[in-house]
């Protein structure tokens, strides 16, 4: 598919703190395109750049055949933006809001199309103020839909939920693919793992890297990981566990015993000095997106 985000030689400064350092990256058109840092990595300047709403020092921006430092106006009748809060209009309903939000732009989708794409239809009468808070970020992605707009910004749009909210979005927008392109902040490495098509992770300015979340996963597994369930308290075989040859390190979760080996060590290296009948499982264990993400940006917190 042709590439409807373009980004090059992107640069914003403040002050003495470049925090955008001459990045670029490209999405596709019909992408799913995850974008994740830590905070202060310099994501929130790139969104708000990519929108509009913030003007660059130097680069290339362009969205939807826009060049968004020049007719970011011009393009709004193309973008859709969901913002990490957004404020509703309490005594207005569901079905209010859309008609009073779509009002903005030149064009936008049925009010009944955009009840369905988001199951709520059967809040489109009700008062905005009654929502629950899963129902008002579905609200929020609807509003962000309403123009039918050729890319669609969600700044992380589940935070908050319960697990049940959670994935009752990803599915709606998982129906999304192929037909509108994505750009996804999230601070859920669950949420980019599931539903990107390829992610960015960006820190002090830079973009690390730039990939599929299978081929990040891939890159960090530069050794093997075990999940040992035992029969009983796991920390009761740490000393037999220290004295491994090929062990890289190992942690303790109640009756399971997590172990990294370097690539030349072999599980059966670990089972052997463990009772047998002391075993009642073993498992590899992958990488996740959470493994990548902190193994490039560290551990340390960010304010």
């Amino acid at each position: 598919m042709p590439d409807i985000v373009t980004v090059k030689g992107l640069t914003k400064t403040y002050g003495k703190v470049r925090a955008v350092d001459g990045i670029g990256f490209t999405v596709a058109e019909g992408e799913i395109f995850g974008f994740v840092g830590p905070n202060g990595a310099g994501k929130t300047t790139t969104w708000e750049i990519l929108e509009g709403l913030r003007t660059a020092d130097a680069g290339e921006v362009r969205v939807a055949g826009f060049d968004m430092r020049r007719g970011p106006r011009e393009a709004r009748n193309v973008l859709g933006i969901q913002l990490q809060a957004t404020a509703l209009f309490e005594k207005l309903t569901v079905r209010e809001t859309l008609h009073t939000f779509g009002k903005l732009y030149d064009q936008m989708l049925p009010v009944p199309k955009l009840l369905d794409l988001v199951n709520l239809e059967e809040k489109a009468d009700a008062f905005t103020e009654t929502l629950s808070g899963g129902q008002k970020q579905r609200l929020a992605v609807a509003l962000a839909l309403v123009n039918d707009p050729k890319v669609v910004f969600l700044d992380e749009p589940t935070t908050g939920l319960d697990p049940q909210a959670r994935r009752a979005i990803w599915d709606y927008l998982d129906t999304l693919r192929g037909k509108v392109t994505v750009f996804l902040t999230t601070h859920y490495m669950e949420e980019a793992d599931t539903l990107c098509d390829r992610v960015a992770i960006i820190d002090f300015g830079s973009i690390l890297v730039d990939a599929p979340p299978s081929r990040l996963k891939e890159q960090i597994s530069d050794g093997q990981r075990y999940e040992i369930e035992l029969k009983g308290d796991a920390c009761n075989y740490a000393p037999l566990v220290q004295k491994i040859a090929g062990v890289k390190s190992y942690s303790i979760k109640d009756s399971t015993l997590l172990v990294e080996l370097s690539e030349n060590a072999t599980i059966k290296t670990v089972l052997e000095p463990l009772p047998e009948e002391a075993v009642s499982r073993v498992a590899v264990q992958r990488p996740s997106l959470e493994d990548v993400f902190l193994r490039l940006t560290g551990r340390a917190l960010r304010d």
